[in-house]
């Protein structure tokens, strides 16, 4: 693998950026996200939501987001406890 040097963090950045993805790349993409929710599994509710606004829509699922982490961080808690 090679190895490249640049100027700034940004353009490092740019240099991951995919601009022609092809149909490897989603597949890749679908495992990163599969393998991700194995590692860390995420209970979202059922249903269809709806919102006026796109604030109020960001704010439900940071609401999400943060009682799965408080759970996540119990249960990591309690099982440190227990040992």
């Amino acid at each position: 693998m090679p190895v490249y040097k640049y100027k700034s963090f940004e353009d490092a950045e740019k240099a991951l950026w995919n601009f022609n993805p092809d149909e490897r790349y989603f597949e890749h993409l679908a495992e990163l996200y599969k393998f991700g929710n194995k590692l860390n599994p995420i209970d979202i509710p059922c249903g269809v939501f709806k919102f006026k606004t796109i604030e109020e829509a960001n704010r439900h699922r940071e609401r999400i987001e943060l009682e799965h982490a408080k759970k996540l961080r119990e249960e990591r808690l309690a099982n440190s406890n227990s040992k």
